[in-house]
């Protein structure tokens, strides 16, 4: 566990396996895992056992989530797109890795993973997106000044009513149980202890706030961002399915597109919610690892690549 400062502000960052040399491509060959919006490093426990032997795995919380530091002063504080993708490769740098990296963004991290390989093309070896947000045509806020004003109200607010402590991990261990479709069990495998450190402080809450107040405009400069070709990099596409539930066909089709769009591989995890590394981790190492993955759904091809 190391902290390095980025930008004045404390950045948690772990690495894991078996590379002892990875600025100069001695070890095995690395990768970068971030989590989606609100979430932490622990988030990815289940998946990096099955990397380590092979990878070097580099996990990080953005400012606020998990242990990392809150954000600079509040009219600064607001993420972008392009600083995210920064942020990733000051993450890289402070943890000594200079050679290319496998990127793996879940949710709003796609966003920031598909960023950085279209920014930074001779650092990436590989794309790897678990069940990504997308939004086709995104449209930019209306009222930016007025939204970032209310998000801080709202953060002061339940800041100052004690909320976080009181219920920021029964919250986050509710959201995990609802989304979570593993027929494994639909708990929440995170130690308590990590989820109390976590998610009882004010700074997760603004941090998570910040993030969600400014999807939007993140979603919006990535289709600009878009015009920038990506590498010549394999390129995944791994999305969550789970029988039953309300418009995961549609869900899947948007998947699709998205992978089509990138010229990438399309993949489904399934029975999995959008928590696809707790669900089915070995599907993400898996796509990672460029490994096939059982057949879903029967009599179906789970897996197609279309070419950029």
């Amino acid at each position: 566990m190391t902290f390095v400062r980025i930008d004045g502000i404390p950045h948690h960052i772990r690495v894991d396996g078996t590379g002892t040399s990875t600025s100069t491509g001695a070890g095995p060959p690395v990768c970068l895992l971030s989590g989606g919006l609100g979430m932490c490093w622990f988030d990815w426990d289940l998946v990096v056992p099955l990397l380590t032997p092979y990878r070097t795995v580099v996990r990080f919380d953005r400012p606020g989530l998990g242990l990392s530091g809150p954000g600079p002063a509040p009219a600064h504080a607001w993420p972008t797109l392009t600083g995210e993708a920064q942020r990733i490769a000051r993450v890289l740098d402070a943890a000594g890795v200079h050679t290319p990296v496998t990127v793996v963004g879940h949710s709003l991290a796609g966003f920031h993973c598909e960023a950085f390989a279209r920014l930074y093309p001779e650092r990436t070896a590989g794309l790897v997106l678990v069940d990504s947000s997308v939004e086709e045509e995104p449209r930019p806020s209306r009222a930016p000044a007025l939204r970032n004003a209310a998000t801080r109200a709202c953060g002061s607010l339940l800041a100052g009513a004690g909320l976080p402590r009181a219920l920021g991990p029964l919250l986050r261990r509710t959201a995990v149980r609802t989304v979570r479709r593993s027929r494994n069990g639909r708990g929440d495998p995170a130690p308590y202890d990590l989820v109390r450190r976590a998610y009882s402080t004010s700074r997760s809450l603004r941090g998570a706030l910040a993030e969600n107040a400014t999807y939007r405009d993140q979603a919006v400069e990535l289709d600009r961002l878009r015009e920038r070709p990506l590498p010549d990099v394999p390129v995944t596409v791994l999305a969550a399915h789970a029988d039953g539930e309300s418009g995961a066909r549609r869900w899947l089709d948007r998947q699709e597109r998205l992978a089509e769009g990138l010229g990438g591989t399309f993949r489904v995890a399934a029975p999995a919610g959008h928590l696809v590394m707790l669900d089915r981790p070995q599907d993400v190492a898996a796509a990672v690892l460029d490994e096939p993955v059982r057949p879903f759904p029967a009599g179906q091809e789970e897996e197609r690549t279309h070419r950029r």
